[in-house]
């Protein structure tokens, strides 16, 4: 299968999800998760760039989606571009931002292909996108490219889809299902076409490879300063995320380009 389709195959699975996942996001956005992921994002911006305001820091996310990161972040001052692959994620990322939207850049962009000039961002973010590309590594390679020298890399994500290849891992993914029905959560892991991205995910490299591993290999190799916290989980996740996912812990990916 060509990357060609996998690309087409995402656009039109995220496409479809597009209502759904916007939805998650605004329940997020009223939420006190709002303040934590805020919290967990700016504390390390701020603590690289102490001397700088917020209004004076470039920041790109990558795979927006529905605009969670981007609102968040350009309701507090910093100058925000957010990209994603999907036109339906940005109309939802425009309509969730509301005012804000005026102040926030979005464009329809490959997060392998960024259409930036080299050394164009002071930070890159991104949330549950790398696992789903089909060359993550030139993702990484592009994204260190338009950072500035000095800049910040913050990537959060978790082995999604292991348990595909992995019997342990399907038995701890059974296990959160199993748990899920109990106490009677909305399982994140069910729903409408969700075989599809199953499907996706079993020819795209990274639903094999242990991760964080495997980042910190590909950024150091870039020339980063590579650090992982694989307990951000704990911090930054709901109680029913904790749930849902306590098989598929998320990670931050943490770089700093030399």
């Amino acid at each position: 299968m060509s990357d060609c389709s996998i690309i087409t195959e995402n656009r039109s699975y995220w496409t479809q999800r597009a209502p759904g996942y916007s939805a998650v996001n605004r329940d997020e956005l009223g939420s006190g998760q709002r303040g934590i992921w805020f919290g967990a994002i700016d504390r390390r911006i701020r603590d690289h760039f102490p001397e700088r305001s917020r209004q004076e820091i470039r920041v790109l996310e990558v795979g927006t989606g529905p605009g969670f990161f981007a609102i968040i972040l350009a309701e507090a001052g910093y100058r925000v571009t957010a990209v994603d692959l999907t036109p339906a994620m940005l109309e939802e990322a425009r309509r969730n931002a509301g005012p804000l939207a005026e102040t926030i850049d979005f464009r329809e962009m490959n997060a392998e292909e960024l259409r930036f000039e080299d050394s164009s961002f002071d930070v890159v973010v991104s949330r549950n996108l790398t696992w789903n590309l089909p060359h993550p590594d030139l993702a990484y390679r592009e994204w260190c490219r338009v950072l500035k020298a000095g800049g910040l890399l913050l990537n959060f994500d978790a082995n999604w889809y292991r348990y595909l290849y992995d019997d342990e891992a399907l038995k701890a993914y059974e296990i959160d299902r199993r748990n899920t029905a109990e106490m009677g959560c909305s399982d994140g892991n069910i729903g409408k076409n969700f075989e599809v991205m199953e499907d996706i995910a079993r020819r795209i490299p990274l639903s094999s490879i242990l991760r964080p591993a495997w980042d910190e290999e590909i950024l150091a190799a870039l020339g980063c300063s590579v650090a992982a916290d694989e307990r951000i989980w704990q911090t930054v996740w709901s109680a029913e995320e904790k749930l849902n996912y306590a098989s598929t812990p998320l990670f931050l990916v943490e770089a700093v380009k030399n």
